[in-house]
């Protein structure tokens, strides 16, 4: 132990080297300008950032003794055949590594070694950590045929640590089925089933690190984005990727990604109106919507130039946009390029006459006040929030382009009963401004970048995957979720459907079925419930058992808010976090309850502290949340509180997944049929 504890001491010191050394750099004399200097400068603080020595997240957490001596091309430059694995690289002051980076090639078996394929590997080490300082170890000799195999009381420890604060990597824990899909390649999309407990979401963040340090100059220049559903969820793992020394990951919501400060989200939708919008089908009606402003013409373009007259006639220019739509351009593209076809047409005249124009005298004819006004008649500029606005508002205009693709009944669903008077006065809704969006990238093409997570995406309706798939369109993305936690009315049935309206159809399917974060008692009772919202999905097999972490007890309805608190107060008498479940209408009643017994809470997305571990959770939050112990109030009023019963029965699925250790439900009334 003590020498393990020294290349601990080691290590640290030369990471505070490692740093120092980034910290003199002096780019005086290096740097052009101010603006090269401004982007040097801000480059050496993400890096003095990267290598700051976390007190609290441990240097290295494993030790690989090869059988023989590993490439140097394997080993970031490194020979030898003893390495530590840890979440970033450390050198010392000759280069050679002390801890090598988790996603380096020579620490991949630390994952997939195993007794049956120990990958050259003759000893697998784990340590155990108490608040910083390494105080255990654990060995596995792989290559020894006489030691039989065995399960990690480290590692299992390391899964079941109390949670407060955000969401942690889980790099010290990794499991084969997941290291394959972290380490799978950029070039192609994955989507992960998984269901409550598999680490999908750690999987996909764990993934995005490592093709940034796979292909970092790449991803440096495309961006590389992580979509959740919600601001705390994403503030809940937000420290993820800094852990792992990733800084420039953005994080957003499918509703931050399609609003700007021109359409701001301050109205919703009924459900049917919702779904409605949602639907694949608007693209169309969208595109037909956008196309309709096209006119072709009935005038010839006469251009003045100098003492001559240059005539394109009607039937010519009636070509140029019949040529522009058939090609099947962006709008706004070939709104640009029909002033230079007219104009071509122009200098074609010239050149038959003698004349020899060059590409300065095209620009200039393209400019001429009667090109452009030819072409404002022939081909206007379209605002996409007006569109969506007339669309809405006008039943005419709507019946015009959903004609064949909506129905009557489901125009006037989505219809404004109100139209409103300009795009400033609209109260938008979630849904117009995904609509919005999709009008926008009918008019120019949306920014793609190198790669997308996209978490929670079982409830995700087509066109907001269509909105997600237009930012990778020539990327790559990850896809994250569990059907049976679908639980909006568009919630997609399959993830071939979800795919295809992301755009990417060829994508691999993985499927996570072990299960490490809740217990096999409580994912067995939540599991009654996938015959009913999710028929022939894989039940989650947990690894962990935990007797004792699951309690059902009914009450009276008079006292159940105090038999609640009480629950809470057991709870806390534990280590780690506590959320209280209930239903969005049954918030506030609890919230005054705890209040009166002097309990402080949080709101979900507040970070959890030693003073602080109870978080009063709204079902409809609850989703990609997960605590030491759940107390769940009122399982009926979390199925009544959803527009229908599979929908219900769903957000009830996620509230009994919440938990890491215990979990104890209180009810008054009468328990869901599946579950009684």
């Amino acid at each position: 132990m003590g020498r393990e504890r020294a290349h601990l001491s080691s290590s640290r010191a030369a990471l505070r080297a490692m740093r120092e050394d980034v910290q003199s750099l002096d780019i005086r004399d290096v740097t052009a300008n101010w603006v090269n200097a401004a982007v040097l400068e801000a480059q050496i603080q993400d890096r003095i950032k990267s290598l700051a020595d976390l007190s609290h997240t441990p240097l290295f957490f494993g030790r690989l003794d090869y059988l023989h001596v590993v490439g140097a091309d394997q080993a970031e430059g490194a020979e030898g055949e003893r390495f530590y694995i840890g979440r970033r690289h450390v050198h010392d002051a000759d280069g050679d590594p002390m801890v090598v980076d988790w996603r380096a090639p020579v620490s991949q078996p630390f994952y997939r070694a195993s007794k049956k394929d120990p990958h050259d590997v003759g000893l697998r080490r784990r340590f155990g950590y108490t608040a910083g300082e390494l105080t255990a170890y654990e060995d596995e000799h792989l290559s020894d045929p006489t030691e039989a195999a065995k399960t990690s009381k480290l590692l299992q420890t390391e899964i079941e640590r109390p949670r407060v604060g955000p969401m942690r990597d889980i790099v010290a824990t990794i499991q084969p089925e997941q290291d394959e899909i972290v380490r799978s390649g950029l070039g192609g999309t994955v989507c992960v089933q998984g269901g409550p407990g598999t680490g999908k979401t750690a999987v996909g963040l764990h993934r995005v690190a490592y093709l940034l340090y796979a292909h970092r100059e790449r991803l440096a220049r495309t961006g590389t984005l992580v979509i959740g559903p919600n601001a705390s969820f994403l503030h809940y793992i937000e420290q993820v990727l800094p852990a792992l020394g990733e800084l420039e990951v953005k994080q957003a919501t499918v509703e931050s990604l399609v609003t700007s400060a021109a359409v701001a989200v301050r109205g919703t939708d009924p459900a049917d109106a919702a779904v409605i919008k949602g639907d694949a089908r608007m693209a169309e009606v969208l595109r037909r919507a956008v196309r309709s402003h096209v006119t072709l013409p009935t005038e010839p373009v006469v251009v003045v130039r100098g003492s001559r007259r240059w005539r394109v006639p009607a039937y010519e220019l009636e070509e140029l946009v019949r040529q522009l739509l058939e090609r099947d351009m962006r709008y706004g593209a070939a709104h640009d390029a029909l002033p230079q076809r007219i104009a071509h047409a122009v200098l074609v005249r010239m050149e038959e006459a003698g004349e020899a124009p060059d590409d300065r005298v095209q620009d200039a004819v393209a400019r001429t006040p009667a090109v452009k006004a030819a072409v404002k008649a022939m081909w206007p500029l379209v605002d996409p929030a007006k569109l969506v606005l007339r669309l809405l508002s006008d039943a005419e205009f709507l019946a015009a382009h959903a004609e064949g693709l909506l129905t009557p009944e489901e125009q006037a669903t989505i219809l404004w009963a109100k139209p409103a008077r300009s795009v400033k006065s609209v109260k938008w809704s979630a849904a117009d401004a995904v609509l919005i969006d999709e009008a926008a990238d009918l008019v120019a093409r949306t920014h793609s970048l190198g790669h997308v997570v996209l978490d929670e995406a079982q409830d995700l309706s087509p066109m907001q995957y269509r909105a997600v798939g237009r930012r990778c369109s020539t990327g790559s993305a990850t896809v994250l979720g569990d059907l049976a936690q679908g639980t909006t009315p568009w919630a997609t049935a399959s993830w071939a459907d979800a795919l295809h309206h992301l755009g990417k159809p060829d994508a691999v399917v993985e499927e996570l079925t072990a299960g490490f974060r809740v217990p096999r008692e409580v994912i067995a009772y939540a599991s009654r419930l996938l015959p009913l919202i999710s028929p022939g999905l894989a039940e989650v097999e947990s690894v962990r058992e935990a007797p004792g972490s699951l309690s059902v007890r009914r009450v009276s309805e008079d006292v159940l808010s105090a038999a609640v608190v009480s629950a809470c107060e057991e709870s806390l008498a534990h280590e780690g976090s506590t959320g209280l479940i209930a239903a969005d209408a049954r918030i506030p009643v609890l919230a005054a309850a705890l209040s009166a017994a002097g309990l402080r809470f949080l709101s979900p997305g507040e970070e959890t502290t030693a003073e602080a571990r109870l978080t009063l959770v709204p079902a409809s939050l609850a989703k990609g949340l997960e605590y030491d112990y759940v107390v769940l109030d009122e399982p009926s009023a979390v199925v009544s509180g959803e527009p229908d019963e599979r929908t219900g029965l769903r957000r009830l699925y996620v509230a009994l997944t919440r938990a890491v250790s215990g979990l104890s439900i209180l009810h008054g009334l009468p328990l869901p049929m599946a579950l009684s």
